[in-house]
């Protein structure tokens, strides 16, 4: 490191002692010598961002004698943390930035109070406790199709209206790397729904009505003269 810093300077000292531009750029160089690189490496504690490859990647399966490892385990563990921490019913690996084939969803009870009870019963919801499934696979068992209203953690500050079917199937294993299958309609059935196309790479914008793409604080954008800022962290 001394020899790099003697040649550094030996070469710009004429340039050093005339030029600020110089200046800034040795000292620059110099800070770079102790100077550690931060970095926030995944699993996040924040959703990833459509344009992220990570998003449009199809998700490795879990090695089945890796599903109770402590690596596994603390993705899981992160990922349930994101989901609660931004108060929302899904999630996927792919979102926290683990190109993974594990979904985690939660409808919770609280939320009836925070929805009109119109809205609550024509979107077919109903409470769904803590699941999360290793490895999925989904099948369609109504396949009646709805239109609603959707939106993504990770395509912030928009929604549109996507059809999905009735009622699936998701069977996989849980955690504990246990089988385990359960039978969901409604509003639930479009969580998972949701949450299986993260793992192929697909996002809602891919099945979407265009023309009902929104932003979701658009008159908010009015009122406040365009002075709003969308968070990405919470």
């Amino acid at each position: 490191m001394l020899v790099k810093l003697h040649k550094f300077c030996r070469l710009h000292a004429r340039q050093l002692s005339t030029s600020p531009a110089a200046s800034q750029s040795f000292r620059k160089w110099y800070q770079q010598l102790w100077t550690t690189e931060r970095t926030n490496l995944p699993p996040y504690s924040h959703f990833t961002q459509i344009g992220d490859p990570v998003l449009r990647d199809r998700a490795a399966e879990v090695p089945v004698e890796c599903v109770d490892s402590k690596e596994i385990r603390a993705i899981v563990d992160r990922m349930v943390h994101v989901l609660r921490k931004y108060d929302c019913v899904g999630v996927a690996a792919p979102q926290i930035g683990v190109s993974l084939r594990i979904i985690a969803m939660e409808f919770r009870r609280g939320i009836k109070k925070e929805l009109p009870e119109a809205m609550y019963r024509a979107r077919q919801m109903s409470e769904l406790p803590l699941t999360v499934f290793i490895n999925p696979r989904l099948s369609v068992t109504n396949y009646t199709k709805h239109k609603h209203p959707e939106g993504c953690m990770s395509v912030r500050g928009f929604s549109a209206e996507v059809e999905r079917y009735e009622a699936v199937k998701l069977s996989g294993l849980d955690r504990e790397g246990e089988p385990l299958s359960l039978e969901l309609s409604g509003w639930n059935a479009r969580i998972a729904q949701h949450e299986m196309d993260h793992l192929d790479g697909k996002l809602y914008t891919d099945h979407m009505d265009r023309s009902t793409f929104t932003c979701t604080c658009w008159e908010t954008v009015n009122t406040k003269s365009g002075r709003v800022e969308i968070p990405f962290y919470k």
